[in-house]
């Protein structure tokens, strides 16, 4: 009765079963009840997010109000939403609910204590309420009894908005509300809006209201107490890299960085699944088991057995699983202040350098870059690399404006006096199609020079274009492939490829020059104007 009072104080009649808090089991029995999953051959829990396997960035919004109107960054990113559209469909989905079994899961976000956010998540489909439990942090069973929410969530996957009615793009939507605190997510089951839903939130009031860093990346710590942070778009190794058998996992995606620590703002990990094998990620694919769920994959002809290179549905392939679910990871999920931070590209084109040390002001000027490629196939109509640049490595869950987030970053790595190195995970001896992807044990292989202070020592030189330095050595990787132009057959072709990405930077830069001071711009590619390819 209690429990339901709770649901009739938010506008949610229930008129079907309410589940409240149930365990890991009792919501994977509740899936296979409902029909809406199976078990693998490891024992994890497989579902089909259904129409959306990725999020809908388009259809994120923002309510505009007296708390947002003038500290958000409204555009491209962020569209605003008015309070009375917000409060019709709000009465919309609980009506919706109401009349559905429904799952409550109390959860938090953020590791260290001064920064909780206890959230309440209500959805319809258990396995998104099993993937709420593995994602964020998880209160102890007395905690709970006196668990109080700040940010609710609403997710009512199966209810379809109508534009002309509620003033959505189309029927699928994710809504945030910073005054009343309300996240309404509809129209979608995948369950990484849920998590950047609260992403977003965190990106807003801890640089907005406790002067924090929030960071999309993941972390680790050393025997030493040596923290490294490595950012990254989704798909450049955050998730892979970070977990190093070697080092403690504080956290693989995102994070939060104040005056003495790292934290993680989750209690789980969202990883990658595409071509996944014990061989190449075994941590990761240990952790698919009993209480792991796993999003869109596909089987074996005839077996419960995951092929992890099948990809019919989409290449966005995810496994949800708590972070004890990685043998090493640390707990609490706090790191100390970062000695190495790692910004991370998978550069189709095999123009950038597989490591590079940056100064303060490169650093700078490729955090707000924020430099990927998409590859050929991985996408619909994409038939060779594309340029992609998200500031901060995460433009798509920036509330603020890119320019806040830089400023926090710049001062703390002068304060720290922190290493920044840029990765290379993509390709090397020409562009995809040509040359060839780095492979991953040299990668590590760099990575773990830097940790272990292999480099301090070792000569530098520079690229003519992007002003990187480039070691000339580093232990268990081919000295060839340091210098990325000295792999391609036709070097004539890499300055030209070079020129070209280096063109993509400087138009790209063009939307922050107002901001940048004279050592950021510095940072950057130097081309003769004339040069610069659109």
């Amino acid at each position: 009765m209690e429990y339901t009072e709770h649901l009739k104080n938010l506008g949610i009649n229930p008129a079907k079963d309410v589940f409240w808090n149930l365990s890991e089991p009792q919501l994977i029995s509740q899936t296979l009840k409902k029909n809406q999953g199976i078990i693998t051959r490891s024992g994890a829990l497989a579902c089909d997010t259904g129409e959306f396997t990725g999020r809908s960035p388009k259809d994120k919004y923002i309510v505009i109000d007296e708390k947002t109107k003038d500290s958000i960054w409204w555009g491209e990113v962020n569209h605003p939403f008015q309070p009375a559209d917000f409060d019709s469909l709000y009465h919309c989905i609980t009506a919706h609910l109401s009349a559905r079994d429904l799952y409550v899961k109390d959860v938090y976000a953020c590791a260290k204590a001064e920064y909780q956010l206890n959230i309440r998540v209500v959805t319809e489909k258990p396995w998104q309420s099993l993937f709420v439990s593995n994602l964020f942090l998880r209160p102890s069973q007395k905690e709970l009894e006196t668990f109080q929410h700040e940010w609710l969530i609403l997710v009512a996957p199966e209810f379809r908005a109508v534009p002309e009615v509620d003033k959505t793009r189309q029927h699928n939507f994710t809504i945030i509300n910073f005054s009343k605190k309300i996240i309404l997510i509809g129209g979608s089951a995948y369950t990484g809006e849920i998590k950047k839903g609260i992403f977003t939130v965190l990106n807003y009031l801890l640089p907005h209201e406790k002067n924090v860093l929030s960071m999309h990346c993941s972390a680790n710590i050393g025997d030493d107490g040596d923290t490294a942070v490595f950012f990254g778009l989704s798909g450049t190794g955050k998730t892979t890299l970070s977990a190093d058998p070697l080092r403690k996992l504080i956290g693989d995606d995102e994070h939060g960085w104040d005056n003495e620590s790292v934290f993680n703002f989750e209690g789980g990990c969202y990883a990658k699944c595409v071509n996944l094998s014990k061989e190449k990620e075994p941590q990761i694919f240990s952790a698919i088991r009993f209480g792991t769920l796993l999003e869109n994959v596909r089987f074996l002809e005839g077996t419960d057995i995951v092929d992890y290179d099948d990809t019919p549905v989409t290449e966005n392939t995810r496994a949800a699983y708590p972070i004890d679910f990685i043998d090493n990871a640390i707990h609490p999920s706090i790191g100390g202040m970062p000695d190495n931070i790692f910004f991370l590209t998978c550069d189709a084109f095999g123009v950038l350098p597989p490591i590079s040390k940056l100064t303060a002001g490169q650093a700078m000027y490729h955090f707000v870059s924020g430099y990927t490629a998409k590859v050929a196939g991985t996408e619909e109509g994409i038939t060779e690399p594309q340029t992609t640049f998200s500031a901060c490595f995460g433009k798509p869950f920036l509330p603020l404006h890119p320019t806040k987030y830089a400023e926090l970053l710049g001062k703390k790595l002068k304060d720290n006096k922190v290493n920044v190195w840029l990765i290379n995970t993509g390709w090397s001896g020409g562009a995809y199609g040509i040359g060839k992807r780095i492979e991953l044990s040299y990668t590590r292989a760099m990575i773990t020079a830097v940790l272990e202070n292999e480099l301090k020592n070792v000569d530098f030189v520079s690229d003519a274009v992007f002003g990187l330095k480039m070691p000339v050595e580093c232990k268990g990787v081919p000295s060839e492939l340091l210098n990325p132009r000295n792999t391609w057959e036709d070097q004539s072709a890499y300055d030209d490829k070079a020129n070209s990405l280096a063109s993509q930077f400087i138009l790209n830069f063009k939307d922050f020059e107002s901001f940048a001071n004279e050592e950021i711009m510095n940072g950057g590619p130097v081309l003769d104007p004339a040069i610069i390819k659109i």
